[in-house]
């Protein structure tokens, strides 16, 4: 399923975020996996240990406060750390992007101020299930990959194909 098989930026990368992961700190991984650096690594500390961890690791911190890739405004509307990554490697897939619609009405918190996706709904409570039944950050990764794997597929369906969904509720 990946688009990548070697890292775009050298010897594999290390990534370093707040623990306790569940929507966009899962779906930054399963992008960077899958569009940046299939051998990335991935560090969950302390929410007050990102950026000293990313420094004395040499890591990338992701959506984490002080971090370039984290939430940012544009245009009146939120964007998250998902999107801030596909920004910052210049990634076009156009099911992606809208795969990036789903993740961000899933974590963005200014409340109507997105350009979500409905599925958007069911993504979040799917990522409180699994977080809630993985022992820590690293199986909640292996537990959730295969989910952005289907939503990919799916977002690919409907942007090749043209498909919707025959019984979403408008």
């Amino acid at each position: 399923m990946t688009n990548v098989h070697t890292s775009r930026l050298g010897p594999h990368t290390k990534w370093v975020t707040r623990e306790r992961a569940r929507v966009d700190r899962i779906a930054c991984p399963w992008l960077i996996r899958n569009f940046i650096d299939k051998d990335a690594e991935f560090l969950f500390v302390p929410a007050d240990q990102v950026l000293a961890v990313a420094k004395r690791e040499d890591a990338t911190p992701f959506d984490s406060p002080g971090a370039e890739l984290g939430h940012f405004v544009d245009g009146g509307k939120e964007y998250v750390s998902f999107d801030a990554i596909i920004r910052k490697y210049g990634l076009k897939d156009k099911a992606l992007l809208e795969l990036a619609k789903i993740v961000r009405g899933a974590d963005a918190r200014l409340a109507g101020v997105t350009d979500s996706a409905p599925e958007a709904i069911g993504l979040e409570a799917a990522a409180i299930g699994f977080q809630n039944m993985a022992a820590n950050d690293y199986e909640n990764l292996r537990l959730q990959f295969p989910l952005y794997d289907a939503l990919y597929k799916y977002c690919q369906w409907r942007v090749e194909e043209g498909h919707e969904l025959e019984h979403s509720v408008h």
